[in-house]
């Protein structure tokens, strides 16, 4: 796979960036958000650059904005009846 090209970001974005996070509105990153492609680096804190309070994202599970982790999916088998297999088997041969 080829890799992806860095954006180049404009003063005005970057501006735009620093008053966000300078503000104290947003909060630093938890150890959970590590390694998630969201992150931003601003001084000498990480912060989301999706969400403004990382640590309530996680309360309830997984964060539904994290790169980086991948919810769990089980499947349960379910037992048919060999009988009533074969009956349907036989019904749509007809």
């Amino acid at each position: 796979m080829a890799k992806a090209k860095k954006k180049q970001i404009s003063e005005d974005t970057l501006q735009a960036a620093k008053e966000k996070f300078a503000s104290g509105y947003f909060k630093p990153v938890v150890e959970k958000c590590e390694g998630c492609d969201r992150t931003v680096a601003f001084g000498d804190a990480t912060y989301c650059g999706t969400y403004a309070f990382p640590d309530t994202k996680w309360k309830a599970g997984i964060c539904n904005f994290a790169s980086h982790v991948k919810p769990e999916i089980s499947t349960s088998k379910v037992k048919i009846n060999p009988l009533k297999a074969s009956k349907r088997a036989m019904a749509g041969r007809k």
